[in-house]
């Protein structure tokens, strides 16, 4: 299955909101926090932009308000195309002033996460890991390790979400493996991951740039993730 993603910044978003639809416009409204409101444009910015491509429209403020997205009761994402639900599946992520998109064909399973690679505790790994995930930290070089956490983590995310329960549902059920060694921080491209929950298999992929780590999953099994092109 391909998948593609667009990744955006705070600096990327317009000021103004020419681009939101008016249902888009009154949920912004009703926000009352600076942060949830930056939070939310981006995420909207990000994957309008990214709809934008894959769908072949203009992306100028006029045609972006065609497309919105919306909420379905699960939480999930649905984006909405000239008042209709367009025939894709999409996950949206954001982290530190920057989100990520994923789409997929319509009827896919999808996944996808942003994290940032920090510190984080021991207590962190016993608190959400299963004990072959805490073994296998356990077990990495210390300079590799607030990295794996994040990525075991970021990958957990993506899962949650391609099963439609996000953190409702203990990070535990969900077991995370990789495929081979961690590769140097430095490498580029996009690395395979499994992620499991009962007898769901997820197949999917992992990219590390600076601080910033993404996960995707999915079903049917994706193909490395496909970068969307933005021109001009």
């Amino acid at each position: 299955m391909d998948v593609y993603w667009l990744e955006q910044s705070a600096a990327d978003v317009p000021a103004h909101d020419d681009w939101l639809s008016g249902n888009e416009a009154r949920v912004l409204g009703g926000m009352r926090f600076a942060k949830r409101r930056a939070d939310w444009r981006l995420g909207r910015w990000t994957a309008k932009r990214a709809l934008a491509v894959y769908l072949n429209v203009a992306d100028d403020p006029q045609s972006l308000t065609a497309i919105e997205i919306t909420t379905e009761p699960s939480g999930a994402p649905q984006a909405i195309f000239e008042n209709k639900p367009a025939a894709l599946t999409i996950s949206l992520s954001h982290r530190a002033g920057r989100a990520i998109c994923a789409i997929a064909p319509s009827g896919a399973v999808l996944g996808c996460d942003l994290e940032m690679i920090e510190p984080r505790s021991d207590a962190f790994a016993a608190d959400y890991f299963t004990a072959e995930e805490q073994a296998l930290v356990a077990r990495s070089p210390a300079a590799d390790r607030f990295r794996l956490l994040a990525l075991l983590w970021s990958a957990k995310e993506s899962a949650l979400k391609a099963l439609r329960v996000g953190l409702r549902l203990d990070t535990r059920n969900v077991a995370v493996s990789l495929a081979g060694a961690l590769p140097r921080d430095d490498e580029d491209g996009w690395h395979p991951l499994e992620a499991r929950y009962d007898d769901k298999t997820f197949h999917g992929w992992w990219h590390n740039q600076g601080n910033f780590l993404r996960t995707l999953v999915g079903a049917p099994a994706p193909v490395a993730p496909i970068p969307l092109k933005i021109w001009g």
